[in-house]
């Protein structure tokens, strides 16, 4: 079983990318109707989701400022089935709050384990001690 280790950071990588772009499309199709048509103007709080699942979904996708970034998306999830399913009943599956659920977990679990090895934050840490050890 060890032997399936190595496969963890490479898969957590793609991980990360699939959930933060797929974020990201749920916010650019609810903002600028990119994938379907555009209805009438959204409420104030569906914008500011939109723009968070965004900005967060292309942060986290990337590995740029993830732990904060995935920390924000799992909030506004938690917002997002507490405000808008919650209200039709508290189990996931008959309010359709499924999904967002799923992703408030996973964003959390990104929060909790970081960017990982194949990211712009590791690449960044990995430069700033090659700097400051080779500088001393």
């Amino acid at each position: 079983m060890n032997s399936l280790n190595r496969f963890s950071d490479p898969f957590y990588c793609i991980m990360r990318l699939v959930v933060g772009l797929m974020s990201a499309c749920h916010g650019l199709d609810k903002i600028f109707g990119t994938f379907t048509p555009k209805g009438e103007a959204l409420p104030t709080l569906m914008v500011v989701g939109g723009w968070v699942e965004i900005v967060c979904g292309f942060l986290v996708a990337f590995g740029l400022l993830t732990r904060l970034a995935a920390f924000v998306a799992s909030g506004e999830m938690a917002v997002a089935f507490f405000t808008m399913h919650a209200p039709k009943g508290l189990i996931p599956y008959l309010n359709k709050g499924e999904l967002a659920v799923v992703y408030c977990f996973i964003f959390f679990y990104i929060f909790l384990r970081g960017s990982g090895n194949w990211s712009i934050d590791a690449n960044f840490c990995r430069k700033s001690t090659a700097v400051t050890s080779s500088g001393a």
